[in-house]
């Protein structure tokens, strides 16, 4: 409630709450509030007249003082509405990959991790396969909840923003999400941060060494397609809007 009427009393589109600038160490974790917003469809909030803010739209939540992130989830929101697409996204940590055989060809699999932002519409069974865990104490020391779930197979688009030599840069492409068995995705789990929502990503034309080479940050941006066609769609035209916008933009592994 607070973020919903904060946002709207300054008007903002994109909001992120920066406890990792210190605020972990005075109040509990936000995850499972960031994951809330950043859903469509999610619990209504009014503002003090009785008036329920944006009702039927997320408010896009960039997590870890990552402001890039905040601008990548704004377009990205905006131009999934316009395209008729399902516009709910998330920043994830790039915790690291695996081999692993999927429908009978051998992928490399990205762990995408993060400490609660993901939407319950990334999930298999959506609310129904969410769940919130304490945050390790290693992290928040005062606890908060997360927003956790194992993220539904489907085509997804890629991105990063980023600074680099005093200019804003994208490099996006597109990928797919895959399921893999239980005991695979805990194995994943417990070896990374299990109380966090995990997507195992497959990035098309992109090996490993290629993708760290680019490395900016630990964190890559993604949100889903109806299908590859209109991933392959929506992927050229968020390069077209970035590059509009005045950001250096790179097509990787299209």
């Amino acid at each position: 409630m607070a973020a919903l009427r904060l946002a709207n009393k300054f008007g903002c589109d994109t909001i992120g709450i920066q406890y990792q600038q210190g605020l972990n160490e005075l109040t509990p974790a936000s995850d499972l509030v960031e994951g809330l917003l950043n859903n469509t469809e999610r619990p209504p909030v009014r503002d003090e007249q009785g008036v329920e803010i944006i009702a039927g739209k997320a408010l896009p939540h960039f997590n870890e003082v990552d402001e890039c992130a905040g601008l990548d989830s704004l377009i990205t929101y905006k131009l999934w509405e316009k395209l008729g697409l399902v516009g709910d996204n998330t920043l994830h940590d790039l915790r690291y990959g695996e081999n692993f055989t999927v429908n009978g060809k051998e992928e490399f699999v990205w762990v995408f991790l993060i400490s609660g932002a993901a939407p319950p519409s990334h999930f298999i069974g959506g609310y129904k396969g969410a769940s919130s865990d304490r945050q390790p104490p290693m992290y928040f020391p005062l606890g908060g909840g997360s927003l956790k779930g194992v993220s539904k197979p489907g085509h997804i688009v890629w991105s990063r923003i980023y600074v680099m030599d005093d200019q804003l840069h994208c490099d996006l492409g597109t990928g797919k999400v895959v399921e893999l068995p239980a005991e695979e995705t805990q194995r994943r789990w417990d070896m990374t941060t299990p109380e966090w929502p995990i997507m195992h990503g497959v990035l098309d034309g992109v090996t490993r060494d290629q993708m760290m080479a680019r490395h900016k940050a630990n964190h890559i941006h993604v949100v889903y397609a109806t299908d590859k066609a209109s991933a392959l769609d929506a992927c050229y035209a968020k390069a077209a809007a970035m590059n509009e916008l005045g950001i250096k933009t790179s097509l990787c592994g299209l």
